[in-house]
């Protein structure tokens, strides 16, 4: 819109005097705006004012024009109609912005919505994985067997011309840590033929056919890069047991399993792709994906023995600056009952108190305070109370004494009065057995002797403070206890009810179990005489443990003595006292 340039005097005029100037010749020039209420009005002499109108004012334009004055019309309707034409150009660009992105996310749900049958397997080739059959230690047996099945796919025709068949399915069986995951990741190394990884997880969804539809996408993708080998983690997430209960066993999980062992063993022809497996609870797997045909071999990686644990230790150690003074056979020998994957977690450990401490080697003292850590848990806040200090220290030197009565000096690894987190007190390590461990065997004999250690706390209180004055010091060891006894008398036979298992949980695998609750199968009378058997075996167990003690009270005492000076007994000091003390 126009503007004049010029300022404008404060002197003022009125309408009436306006119309009498353009008469007399004194206006030079006159500004109009047509949608204003206003003109400008150029005198003669120099005068610029500002003068009130009617609404497009007729009279004024006739005065001028008959008067001979410049008149100037200014008329803003190009200037609003330019404006309108502009606010329309950006209100369609606009538009079509919205309407391309609304494609382009519809675009991209509609892409989701085809591919979300899709699985999520990874491939890999040689080339993508570093790890090696020389990187995996500790399950020798494993690997051997697990090497076989890469010369299956490498020579093939050295089976066949003998009638034997390629397994089609390889199940890795094991506790938690124990290298499962790891031994596939070695396959995917060395046997230089394309390897597809997934979860049994990803396979299953919320919405019905979805799992099915990835079961067969992934057999799909295997079958064009055979051969091929297919490793499924955690594979118990979708192959437990079928049941019949609530639901008709038409739930998204059991479709998934059904496609899965249709592909494992059907119609279709699957050669070329041996399916690796692994789940540490083969207890729940259905019997039909365990059959021969389907998962023809089940490998048990077991917790390292002795030599498998320094050998772990040693590859775990190897990227660490250990010092000259560590033997790793001496920590793999208190490392009992560990898995791979605890004893990698035991060097981690190790160097992480070594950086705190500031130091450049990882000692004996470091590996000493990281296993603290991971077996007995993280140090509290100390005991100020002297009497509770006491009593603390009779509990656990109760125990030490009574374990290594019953199962030798050497299954004692430490002795502490500091609390640790999630304890009242101290703590004794007593060493598990390697053929117990191995074997997975556990005798009469050695429950007793767990029950009795675990009640020789409260047996050294019951000798040194009197039946009134125990505290409640042992009741985690007594709850412990307890739940072996029971288990002796119902599970394993170990009482005089005699050799009958009459444990009373339902642990039938079907739908709806929370809901319908079985009959007990023991009866009234039974039962009553389970609990009468707990109790004796208890309080045979009790006094056995305060037999012990009473017989080694020089030894008792002289341990709590040093405990409480020293807050902690570790090993050797406990053998060189007892060594000559203790009486068996």
């Amino acid at each position: 819109m126009f503007r004049s340039k010029f300022s404008y005097s404060n002197s003022k005029s009125s309408y009436s005097d306006l119309l009498t100037d353009i008469e007399e010749g004194k206006i030079e020039s006159i500004f109009f705006y047509p949608r204003q209420r206003e003109i400008d009005v150029l005198f003669k002499n120099g005068d610029k004012f500002k003068i009130p109108i009617l609404y497009n004012d007729q009279l004024i334009l006739e005065k001028a024009t008959e008067n001979k004055v410049e008149l100037t019309i200014n008329n803003s309707r190009k200037d609003s109609a330019a404006a309108n034409s502009f606010a329309s150009i950006s209100l369609l660009i606009i538009f079509i912005l919205a309407l391309v992105l609304i494609l382009r996310s519809t675009s991209k749900l509609a892409s989701r919505a085809f591919g979300f049958s899709k699985n999520q397997a990874k491939f890999a080739t040689i080339d993508d994985v570093d790890t090696r059959f020389d990187d995996v230690a500790g399950v020798p047996e494993a690997a051997e067997e697990l090497k076989e099945v890469i010369t299956f796919l490498k020579e093939p025709e050295k089976f066949e011309n003998l009638g034997a068949k390629v397994p089609k399915g390889v199940l890795l069986i094991g506790p938690p840590g124990t290298g499962k995951t790891l031994l596939a990741k070695a396959i995917a190394g060395e046997s230089g033929v394309p390897f597809l990884s997934i979860a049994a997880s990803e396979f299953v969804e919320l919405f019905v056919g979805v799992g099915a539809s990835r079961v067969r996408d992934l057999f799909a993708k295997a079958k064009e890069k055979s051969p091929c080998i297919i490793f499924i983690d955690e594979i118990d997430s979708i192959g437990r047991q079928r049941g019949s209960g609530i639901g008709g066993g038409n739930d998204e999980r059991e479709q998934t399993l059904n496609q899965l062992l249709t592909e494992l063993d059907g119609f279709a022809d699957n050669s070329g792709i041996i399916v690796l497996a692994a789940t540490n609870r083969p207890d729940i797997l259905d019997a039909a994906l365990l059959r021969p045909g389907r998962f023809d071999r089940k490998i048990e990686v077991m917790l390292p023995d002795l030599d498998g644990r320094k050998k772990i230790l040693s590859v775990h150690s190897l990227s660490k600056p250990l010092s000259k003074e560590v033997d790793l056979g001496y920590w793999a020998s208190r490392t009992v009952g560990f898995s791979g994957a605890d004893l990698a977690n035991l060097m981690n450990e190790s160097a992480i108190h070594c950086a705190r401490n500031k130091s450049k080697l990882i000692s004996d003292f470091h590996i000493e305070n990281a296993l603290d850590k991971i077996t007995i848990g993280l140090r509290s806040s100390l005991i100020t109370s002297s009497n509770m200090k006491k009593i603390i220290a009779y509990n656990e030197v109760g125990r030490a004494i009574v374990s290594a009565v019953r199962n030798g000096i050497e299954s004692v690894d430490k002795i502490t009065i500091l609390p640790r987190s999630g304890s009242i007190g101290g703590y004794t390590k007593i060493c598990p057995d390697e053929d117990v461990i191995s074997s997975g065997l556990i005798s009469k004999k050695l429950l007793f002797s767990k029950i009795e250690i675990a009640l020789a706390g409260r047996a050294a209180e019951t000798i040194v403070f009197g039946e009134s004055e125990i505290t409640q010091c042992s009741i985690n060891d007594i709850s412990y206890a307890t739940n072996i006894v029971r288990e002796m008398v119902t599970k394993y036979g170990f009482s005089i009810i005699g050799p009958i298992s009459m444990d009373s949980d339902n642990n039938e695998m079907f739908l709806g179990g929370g809901l319908f609750r079985r009959k007990p199968l023991i009866a009234g009378k039974t039962s009553s005489r389970i609990d009468n058997e707990i109790i004796r075996i208890s309080k045979i167990s009790l006094n056995n443990s305060i037999e012990i003690l009473k017989k080694n009270r020089v030894l008792l005492d002289k341990l709590v003595d040093i405990l409480l000076n020293k807050e902690t007994i570790d090993k050797q000091v406990f053998k060189l006292t007892t060594s000559t003390l203790l009486k068996v």
